[in-house]
């Protein structure tokens, strides 16, 4: 996998709005934080534009993303929030310019849609927080963001949930939005799950869906291939008038009762305000024990 060059003071960083809409005052916000860490910021043609629900047309997103890759300085391409739209305008991008120099692509939620492409095409990306959540973001959240762009990578250590798979593993680190996972299986942008570290969060979803998209992974063979599951936050989950009967850590562990790999909850990453950076595409380690949960790169 290449990795994207640290950032050094003076960089210029470019923040994009490729899928929903997102106010200005976001945007501000993230333009002065990036400022006052001694970096240049650009923000995108359309960034704070609104067409119905997303921030441009596909072509006007299309454009404005294409400019990042495209960019002669900008070291970074943030995106300033999720939502919908990246699956809309991934297959109108010319990547080759991020592999002749790759640049970080920093974002998760929708964002997994970029993230899934930038793997398969071998480059490292950054799964963080995006500008939407700065002002409401825990410092650790913005911290490791900061940290792994400018070329710092530290452990990740947090207690352990009682309802964990203790083990040790190494691999890769894929993952991201398990709704966007599920709903790129099979298809060119799918991961390559062998021996990976598989990490996964989501939002507002019913119970029944999650029990379904982790149905179709065990289908396919995912849980036999990765060689650890790491959940993050799945929050603000709904469920149906007739309860459905199990919760997230059931869910999951149904499909782990006779396979011997780890897996860990509540890993601070996913819709929640500590939600802090990992490098897909990076090898690493997990270490699951019944005290506390490392994941460690491997350099």
């Amino acid at each position: 996998m290449i990795q994207p060059p640290a950032l050094q003071p003076g960089d210029l960083i470019y923040i994009t709005a490729p899928a929903k809409s997102i106010e200005q005052q976001y945007v501000d916000f993230a333009t002065s934080f990036f400022e006052a860490k001694g970096f240049r910021v650009e923000v995108a043609k359309h960034c704070t534009g609104v067409h119905h629900y997303f921030s441009g047309t596909d072509e006007e997103r299309a454009a404005d993303v294409q400019a990042g890759i495209d960019h002669p300085e900008a070291k970074a391409i943030i995106c300033a929030r999720g939502g919908y739209g990246c699956v809309r305008i991934v297959d109108h991008l010319n990547w080759a310019n991020m592999l002749r120099e790759p640049k970080w692509m920093v974002g998760f939620s929708d964002i997994t849609v970029f993230h899934q492409r930038l793997n398969r095409l071998g480059i490292e990306s950054l799964h963080a927080t995006m500008p939407l959540n700065y002002q409401t973001n825990s410092a650790e959240a913005l911290e490791t963001m900061m940290q792994h762009l400018t070329g710092t990578h530290n452990d990740v250590r947090f207690a352990a949930n009682p309802k964990n798979k203790t083990g040790f593993a190494k691999g890769k680190i894929i993952g991201g939005n398990l709704s966007i996972l599920y709903s790129l299986l099979a298809t060119p942008d799918s991961y390559h799950f062998q021996d990976a570290l598989l990490f996964i969060e989501d939002l507002c979803e019913h119970y029944y869906h999650l029990d379904r998209m982790l149905f179709a992974l065990e289908k396919i063979g995912v849980f036999d291939r990765i060689s650890a599951l790491v959940v993050g936050g799945i929050t603000d989950m709904e469920d149906t008038a007739v309860p459905f009967g199990m919760l997230t850590e059931e869910i999951v562990l149904q499909h782990f009762s006779y396979r011997k790999i780890p897996v860990c909850f509540d890993f601070p990453f996913g819709h929640i305000d500590d939600n802090r950076a990992i490098i897909l595409g990076a090898e690493a380690s997990l270490n699951v024990n019944s005290k506390d949960v490392v994941l460690s790169y491997i350099k």
